[in-house]
């Protein structure tokens, strides 16, 4: 028996689920939300541009897709720049007896002591009334410093120090709120946008580096370390979605630290460029305009690069597809979790099954 989903939202990501279920055996499209009513009534297959119908119409009606009675729904939403409309949103799907996978708000991948005990109650609670479970992941933050590091580092005799990794060029990236008004690239060093505000990167990255530190065993100091270089563009250039000016910020590399007793045991760095000419002393990919690094000390020591481009497409590209697949392939299992907020660390071994085509 396949499992009924619906897709919350068409953009970048959405786009991409439609085409994970659709190639999936067991799963099955059953609705599809979208926010512009210039997409009200079309077909999903056109919305992901298939160049076929699915026989699946979007609406702008919560009602409408929520009345196909899917059993979870994989939701792709922007969520970034509307943190608390999307909380609201998750936990109304939860009281309504739907399974949720979604890629935001990312506080909500694993627990944080930065929020409130009754802000992770509610959800717990809206999923016991509800029957049902949600599990909020994607690539960065997600499986490349969760699922991934966790794999290695059960190879591990002793453990010093991990370090995930992403190195990467968005100059691809097709996402202008996350690049314009989130990182601030094009804008003046001397305004700091809402990233670079202090305690907000251990929001959004914050959540991976506990996940680990539980995993591991080990208590961290609070509150974690932020540490931020931003970097000016050297001359005019263009991305896909922002013109960034000479002068202006065009680069940043950024460390999330949970420190064990003063010492740096658990960090998340992110290496961003706006142009792979950028800042050649930073750490810089094996191949390619971007990867995910993992780097192990202790015994034995470890280095992983994880790069991936799409078939017709960048490493932007295919950023989005690994991030909604990891929320489609994991859908089967997340229906058959216990109700209320799971992580990676409650999740059994999640693959590609049905995808092997002949």
């Amino acid at each position: 028996m396949t499992t009924r989903v619906a897709v919350w939202s068409t953009g970048t990501l959405g786009r991409h689920a439609i085409a994970g279920i659709d190639r999936n055996p067991d799963l099955e499209l059953v609705g599809v939300w979208v926010s512009d009513p210039a997409k009200d009534g079309r077909d999903a297959g056109d919305l992901a541009g298939f160049g076929r119908d699915l026989g699946v119409v979007a609406s702008t009606d919560r009602d409408v897709v929520l009345a196909a009675k899917p059993d979870c729904i994989v939701h792709c939403a922007m969520t970034d720049d509307r943190v608390v409309e999307a909380y609201e949103d998750l936990v109304g799907f939860l009281e309504a007896g739907v399974n949720v996978v979604s890629s935001g708000p990312v506080i909500l991948l694993f627990p944080s002591p930065a929020l409130p005990e009754s802000f992770w109650q509610r959800i717990e609670d809206a999923g016991r009334r509800g029957g049902a479970s949600l599990h909020v992941n994607g690539i960065d933050p997600g499986w490349a410093n969760d699922v991934l590091p966790l794999q290695f580092l059960s190879l591990s005799q002793r453990i010093d120090q991990v370090r995930v990794m992403e190195i990467a060029d968005y100059s691809t990236y097709d996402q202008a709120v996350s690049m314009g008004d989130i990182f601030g690239f094009g804008a003046p060093l001397d305004e700091v946008a809402p990233l670079w505000q202090p305690g907000i990167l251990s929001m959004a990255w914050g959540p991976v580096v506990r996940q680990m530190a539980a995993a591991l065993g080990v208590t961290l100091d609070e509150p974690l370390v932020e540490t931020v270089d931003r970097r000016p563009a050297e001359s005019d250039l263009s991305t896909v979605c922002v013109d960034i000016k000479a002068g202006t910020m065009a680069a940043v590399r950024f460390e999330v630290i949970g420190m064990v007793d003063g010492e740096p045991r658990i960090v998340l760095e992110h290496v961003t460029r706006t142009h792979p000419d950028q800042l050649p002393e930073w750490p810089t990919p094996s191949s390619g305009d971007g990867s995910y690094r993992l780097e192990i000390t202790g015994e034995p020591m470890m280095t992983v690069e994880f790069t991936h481009h799409g078939e017709h497409g960048d490493h932007n590209v295919s950023g989005m597809i690994i991030t909604a697949q990891r929320l489609v392939n994991a859908v089967p299992a997340v229906v058959a979790a216990a109700p209320g907020l799971v992580t990676a660390l409650d999740l059994p071994l999640v693959t590609g099954r049905g995808l092997v085509t002949s």
